[in-house]
């Protein structure tokens, strides 16, 4: 839906660019957000990124595969799958010498759901 000028506006205002103004913002926070320093809001940063699905985040999320916390690595590892980019994958199999068993099936699982969807 498009908005008339307005004198102090010189071009249309754009709902959708309203709304990719938004998203821009939630999806800038939500990269700041894999900094910060509770480990909580790491990790729900991962998955609010992957719900994005956002292929911008693969390479910010391949950074926090080598989080401290094995729950950030862990939903890192699910939020790559979830997104589904074959980037993920050498990032995803470099990640698999974690010692913690529950992130290396995440790990084993996110590969398989992005090979599954290469090959359709």
């Amino acid at each position: 839906m498009r908005k008339l000028s307005s004198e102090n506006n010189p071009g249309p205002v754009v709902e959708e660019d309203k709304e990719t103004d938004e998203y821009e913002k939630k999806f800038r926070f939500y990269i700041a957000m894999l900094e910060h320093s509770d480990p909580g809001r790491r990790w729900k940063a991962a998955e609010s990124l992957a719900r994005l699905g956002d292929n911008r985040a693969v390479g910010p999320l391949i950074q926090a595969l080598s989080d401290e916390d094995w729950r950030v690595r862990q939903k890192t590892a699910w939020a790559l799958g979830y997104i589904g980019d074959p980037a993920a994958i050498p990032a995803l199999r470099r990640a698999y010498r974690d010692d913690l068993e529950g992130v290396r099936e995440m790990i084993t699982e996110a590969i398989s759901m992005i090979t599954m969807r290469m090959t359709g």
